[in-house]
């Protein structure tokens, strides 16, 4: 494929990416089966770079060093922009470039666990991000509408509102999936495959399979290798990893569309009280909702262990259950339940914060308002309000009130007595007056943010048209999937 020569403007650079991006997708939504021969030349093309390079810069990620200690900063200072993605080319035009060991990072989770994290060289990010810009395009045109993790254009609230969609339409049991660590286990040469399948090109091939199997310094400072997985924290691994689970998606769409794709469909499994089964799926997080009975949600326990299997995947034992609307369960930080409304018989479904994501928010306002004293209010108050804002941002689609209402008392308490701590000699006339203007912590131009203040709004359920960013037309119309 001729790219021409590279232009130097950032725009016009974001322009034609965007326009080669729409292209590919459209042929893969055009050709189900076609694969794609010629697609190293566009990774090695210097304006995708100049893209790639952009968002790796721009990324918070940005100010980790990987195994090379290089930041994106000391590039930008040292090496130079172009004399590094000058460099980064011609590696890959003579097929000299090799990647990397991830620089491993342990993460603590809240149940007392750790996370693996790996982090890449910028110099590996940037041809991460260069094969994404190439790669996701022609994979968004196979995968399924119910995926929603971290996919373009697609949010934790559209899972949340689909899971509503159907809960209210009698699809009221549920099996709550847990994949048993599954960025670390999935098989390489299963994966490979589905890769395979729309891509020919064997320079890319080669590509993603180096970057699967670069290995991970850990630690302690011992390098071991990757035979399985894709490590957390790449710019590549989510896509690769929705690759791998897409299986799922595809295993319950081709289920829907030989069985229940027509209203008659339906009705006729209801009279011989056959399951209908919807998936929900967020990254390696999904619930399959069941309109039938308890014993059809549990026989998919092995159905869906079966479909997993092949990709080296296995379903937790433990984690895995089986749930009933009426009883409620947590999916993403929200509690979805159905009961009756208050003053009424009605019963209808429900979503909240659940008790695991306020008891995260407390812990995080407990942490800030315990340490830093020798800082000011106005340092505090801004840290605070981030997490804040950012908190209540996410569940404000769901019933969030009065857990609204108590976040902003326990907050507000949390700042007071952290002002006590700082200033034990004054009193509360004294804290009022400096600190407590109308009774709201403040300094300087800062003042606590009330969680109390945001407007509860119902998410707009967009079904499966969820535009996708290829498309300069896009239709704001929404199309409900059959229940």
């Amino acid at each position: 494929m001729n790219t021409g020569a590279p232009p130097q403007d950032t725009d016009t650079n974001e322009g034609w990416v965007l326009e080669i991006q729409t292209k590919l997708h459209q042929w893969a939504s055009n050709g189900p089966e076609r694969r794609f021969d010629d697609l190293y030349n566009l990774v090695t093309d210097p304006r995708l770079l100049a893209v790639a390079w952009k968002r790796v810069r721009s990324n918070r990620g940005a100010r980790s060093a990987g195994v090379d200690g290089a930041t994106a900063r000391y590039i930008t200072a040292v090496r130079g922009e172009e004399a590094f993605l000058a460099g980064l080319r011609d590696d890959l035009k003579t097929r000299k470039y090799r990647p990397q060991p991830v620089r491993e990072r342990m993460i603590p989770k809240p149940n007392g666990k750790k996370r693996r994290l790996g982090i890449a060289t910028v110099r590996d990010r940037v041809v991460q991000a260069a094969l994404k810009l190439v790669l996701e395009p022609i994979f968004e045109a196979d995968f399924e509408p119910c995926s929603y993790g971290f996919r373009p254009g697609r949010r934790a609230q559209d899972a949340i509102a689909e899971i509503h969609y159907f809960a209210s339409r009698s699809y009221e049991w549920v099996l709550e999936g847990d994949i048993t660590a599954c960025f670390d286990e999935i098989s390489h040469s299963a994966l490979m495959d589905r890769v395979r399948a729309r891509i020919g090109d064997k320079r890319i091939l080669a590509l993603v399979k180096a970057f699967l199997m670069a290995g991970i310094l850990g630690e302690d400072g011992v390098q071991r290798d990757t035979i399985t997985g894709t490590p957390q924290g790449g710019i590549l691994s989510p896509l690769l990893s929705n690759i791998a689970l897409s299986c799922l998606d595809d295993h319950f769409a081709g289920q829907w569309e030989a069985n229940c794709k027509n209203q008659t469909d339906r009705q006729r499994r209801r009279r011989r009280d056959q399951p209908i089964v919807r998936l929900v799926r967020y990254a390696d997080d999904f619930v399959a909702m069941v309109f039938g009975t308890r014993e059809h949600a549990e026989a998919l326990r092995g159905e869906v262990a079966a479909v997993l299997q092949p990709m080296g995947l296995r379903l937790s034992e433990t984690k895995t259950r089986i749930a009933h609307i009426d009883e409620g369960f947590d999916f993403l930080g929200f509690r979805i339940r159905r009961h009756r409304q208050r003053g009424s018989n009605k019963q209808y479904v429900y979503t909240y914060p659940s008790k695991a994501a306020l008891a995260n928010i407390i812990g995080k306002v407990r942490k800030l308002t315990r340490e830093a004293l020798n800082h000011t209010l106005e340092a505090l108050l801004i840290r605070l309000n981030l997490i804040l804002r950012g908190w209540t941002n996410y569940f404000r689609h769901a019933a969030s009130k009065k857990t609204f209402s108590y976040l902003d008392d326990i907050t507000w308490h949390r700042v007071a007595i952290w002002l006590r701590h700082k200033h034990r000699h004054r009193n509360w006339k004294w804290l009022h007056r400096h600190y407590l203007p109308g009774w709201r912590p403040a300094e300087g131009s800062v003042t606590l943010f009330d969680p109390k203040k945001i407007v509860i709004v119902r998410y707009r359920y967009r079904g499966a048209n969820i535009p996708k960013p290829w498309f300069s037309r896009r239709d704001g119309s929404t199309t409900e999937p059959s229940a």
